[in-house]
């Protein structure tokens, strides 16, 4: 591939703008980000941004789909279709997401990412970083718009077979439930970022999983404790929860979904102050109604997934609560820009670095910076994606 200068941009580093940048790509890494112009050779392509934004490609750790596909729906064809819907969102890296299911459709999901991620062709879309198994590991009273008849508590057979695939890379389980310190623990041996979520935990039974490789929330506020629902759960004294929890451990990361629907300005400010950027990502938590008119559609496999209903903005389970994004992690991004204090650069960080840095990615994408991969966004001046670069070629939809 030749090498790409990109000129007239104003780059988005995690700390910094730096306007009239130059950004050289050769061989698919990055070489020079600087204001000063490289020295460089006759066959460079020149890319004048007219004065764009070009920010590092975006990360999503949690994501179910999109453009009509479930990653549960098991086959290449539907993860390949979502991962081009979220590369036109700008996601490059992405790490497709697991509901609630029989054990059938969970390796089928997995078998169908593996295939993806080996076939490594830019037509694809987002790169497959890894699976984030999610279900079916979650409490009963709060499995949320999943379907109940596939959650249950994780036993060693089950989880050991999803990890010998090798594409787990972040793995869920409602720190309550029986079997969940050995499953904490082999999680950990094979160096996946541990989460807890759909979860009525309270605080000690936080500490025990943080204690044993637990160190990240899912969606926060959505499907998790609190002090009420802990009260019910085990009566009184009152005990903290996961939102206690989380905000009194510095070292605790978690994620927002900033789709307008699911999270006030407020709360996304707050956990913006309290967190920083260095400790929240933004996630999609999309569907398969990402990029579809408003409908009725399923959530997780397409023959069995329960029933949602999407109103253009945001999904509906049946029962009125909330049944996960319809939106693409660059409406995240502009979201959060315009709700809340944070930074340009910040906001971005929450869609890039961060989730890399979370799941051991860091070193090679998430950040524009000299050695990584060309994982790159033009964003318009009102953060559109207008071109998408993975690894240095730009990825142009079919």
């Amino acid at each position: 591939m030749p090498p790409i200068l990109f000129t007239n941009v104003t780059a988005i580093l995690p700390d910094r703008l730096l306007p009239s940048a130059f950004v050289l790509c050769q061989k698919g890494r990055l070489t020079w980000v600087s204001q000063k112009p490289p020295k460089v050779t006759e066959d460079v392509e020149v890319i004048d941004g007219k004065g764009r934004y070009l920010s590092p490609g975006f990360v999503d750790i949690h994501v179910h789909g999109g453009d009509g596909h479930d990653f549960m729906d098991g086959s290449a064809d539907a993860v390949r279709g979502a991962c081009r819907a979220h590369a036109r969102h700008g996601t490059t890296s992405i790490f497709p997401t697991t509901t609630t299911g029989s054990t059938n459709e969970i390796h089928a999901m997995l078998s169908a990412s593996i295939t993806v991620q080996r076939e490594r062709a830019l037509c694809n879309g987002a790169r497959i970083e890894g699976v984030h198994l999610y279900g079916p590991f979650f409490a009963e009273d709060k499995v949320g718009c999943h379907s109940v008849e596939g959650r249950r508590s994780p036993t060693a057979r089950e989880y050991l077979s999803y990890f010998e695939t090798g594409i787990v890379r972040i793995s869920t389980c409602a720190a309550e439930l029986p079997g969940a310190t050995e499953f904490y623990r082999e999680a950990r041996r094979r160096r996946c970022l541990i989460t807890c979520g759909h979860s009525n935990a309270s605080w000690p039974e936080m500490a025990a999983a943080f204690k044993n490789g637990m160190r990240h929330v899912d969606h926060f506020w959505c499907a998790m404790s609190n002090v009420s629902s802990v009260r019910t759960r085990l009566g009184v004294p009152m005990r903290g929860s996961m939102l206690e929890f989380v905000l009194g451990n510095s070292t605790m990361s978690t994620e927002v979904i900033a789709d307008g629907g699911h999270l006030a300005p407020e709360l996304l400010e707050f956990a913006y102050r309290m967190k920083g950027a260095s400790r929240l990502c933004l996630v999609t938590d999309s569907n398969r109604a990402l990029d579809l008119p408003p409908g009725r559609y399923r959530f997780g496999p397409r023959e069995n997934g329960s029933w949602f209903r999407s109103d253009g903005k945001v999904g509906w389970a049946p029962n009125g609560s909330l049944a996960s994004s319809i939106m693409g992690m660059d409406h995240m991004v502009r979201q959060m820009k315009r709700d809340t204090s944070a930074t340009l650069p910040e906001v971005i960080r929450m869609a890039s670095l961060t989730p890399a840095e979370l799941t051991g990615i860091s070193k090679r994408t998430g950040s524009i910076a000299v050695g990584k991969l060309a994982d790159l966004l033009l964003l318009s001046r009102d953060l559109k994606v207008k071109r998408v670069f993975v690894a240095g070629q730009e990825w142009v939809e079919q």
